[in-house]
């Protein structure tokens, strides 16, 4: 018989005695045997758990995996002493999918499309990502006007994440007006995704080398009646919230040092609430967002509210960037000039056969990175720092893709932020991260 302790620091461990099943079978038919014999009153005191410290007595109660404040599947282990969490453990597993082994067993074009289904509210940020870790291993050069799309489409989806999660969180708080107005504005991004790659949701329009396909003028008039409408609407998601009762929920909740979120990687607008300056858009630029102007905000309070105030305005930010990028589109090509990485034009088809060449190779082969090369890079994405790191042993597909997650990575915080609070507290404070547990899990 394998024998082998839990975990004392821990409320759920799942190694165990393989003879434990048999021995809850043989307490229960013990206590059956014993009600038998004694009364009501002997067997409850008999069943009843050691009293904690204080002399109160603590529960421990599963929220989640079916919970809808959880945001998915998650699962947390709470140990309560009356409504106050003393111990908090999330369990996470119950989505997972393979999603980097899948794609490591398809071309790495063919790979874009598995991207979208990590934070499916953050799909062209997935994309992007994605392309520039495989673009790196190429030493591939991106025309300009695909770059200012890519960036285009990047705050767009930047804006929708932050449009459902404003919409949730208001509504596991009990604001159900503000997510009808995040989701008003999110159906013209919607729209507008749906015009420039034909899908709404899993929207896959980045492609190695550049974009699938050039915007087309809808596109673009589209876009410019949505910018003339995005700044009033999150003015008015601003307006509906400044009340009394949201602050009360949230502010002095979840609180976190800036220490505790170094030490744990935290990364987005979980460590801007608490003062930390970082965004990968201005520490390490990519994509030519260097060429923007646009502000980091932080708050030092590092609490729910907080948060909220800096997500808010990082969509303004995020309607700042789409006015200078749509002013500022250049015309060109959208697609990397080398055919060995981007598929020929078709109206080259008719016309070479070089071209009818590289068709057929990049379709049916792909391409080769070099041997023995190892990437990894980094974005922004509306939860915090997005990474992908990729090794190539030569061949059409990844020896090895892997995938840095800011919600896999931002949850580690919540345990922290939980303790010490009221169980009422625990729906805001998930809320809070901003998590979803299709990339939590993949």
């Amino acid at each position: 018989m394998l024998l082998t302790k839990p975990d004392p620091k821990k409320i759920f461990d799942k190694v165990r005695s393989d003879m434990e099943p048999v021995e809850a079978m043989m307490n229960r038919e013990a206590l059956h045997h014993a009600s038998q014999l004694l009364d009501r009153t002997t067997i409850e005191r008999l069943a009843r758990d050691d009293h904690a410290p204080g002399d109160s007595e603590r529960m421990i109660i599963n929220m989640g995996p079916q919970h809808p404040s959880t945001h998915g599947v998650l699962r947390l282990v709470l140990e309560l002493d009356g409504e106050t969490i003393v111990k908090a453990e999330p369990v996470i597993g119950y989505l997972h999918t393979g999603m980097e082994k899948t794609m490591q067993s398809k071309q790495y074009q063919q790979a874009i499309v598995v991207t979208d289904r990590f934070d499916y509210t953050n799909t062209m940020g997935n994309n992007l990502v994605y392309c520039l870790a495989v673009e790196k291993l190429l030493g591939a050069e991106i025309p300009e006007r695909a770059q200012v799309l890519r960036v285009i489409m990047a705050e767009l989806s930047r804006l929708a994440a932050h449009m459902v999660w404003l919409g949730t969180h208001a509504l596991d708080l009990g604001a159900m007006t503000v997510y009808f107005y995040c989701f008003r504005e999110r159906e013209m991004i919607l729209d507008l995704f749906d015009i420039i790659c034909g899908a709404r949701l899993t929207a896959s329009y980045m492609r190695v080398g550049g974009v699938v396909a050039d915007a087309p003028p809808e596109f673009i008039e589209g876009l410019g009646k949505f910018l003339e409408v995005i700044d009033k609407g999150i003015d008015e998601y601003d307006y509906v919230l400044n009340n009394e009762i949201f602050k009360q929920r949230t502010q002095g909740i979840g609180a976190l040092t800036r220490e505790e979120i170094i030490d744990m990687g935290v990364s987005g607008p979980v460590a801007r609430a608490a003062g930390i300056q970082w965004d990968v858009r201005k520490a390490e630029p990519y994509s030519g967002y260097e060429n923007y102007e646009f502000d980091i905000p932080t708050r030092q309070e590092s609490d729910v509210y907080a948060r909220y105030e800096v997500r808010m305005e990082e969509m303004r930010q995020s309607s700042r960037i789409l006015k200078q990028a749509l002013k500022n589109l250049p015309d060109g090509p959208v697609r990397c000039a080398d055919r060995k990485i981007s598929l020929p034009p078709r109206e080259e088809l008719a016309t070479s056969m070089e071209a009818v060449i590289h068709h057929f190779k990049l379709v049916t082969e792909g391409f080769h990175p070099p041997r023995n090369q190892e990437v990894y890079v980094a974005c922004e994405s509306p939860k915090g720092e997005i990474g992908f790191f990729l090794a190539s042993d030569g061949g059409n597909k990844p020896y090895r893709c892997h995938l840095r997650g800011p919600s896999f990575v931002n949850l580690q915080s919540l345990p922290k932020m939980l303790e010490g609070r009221l169980i009422a507290d625990a729906v805001a404070i998930i809320g809070s991260i901003d998590i979803v547990l299709g990339e939590v899990d993949r």
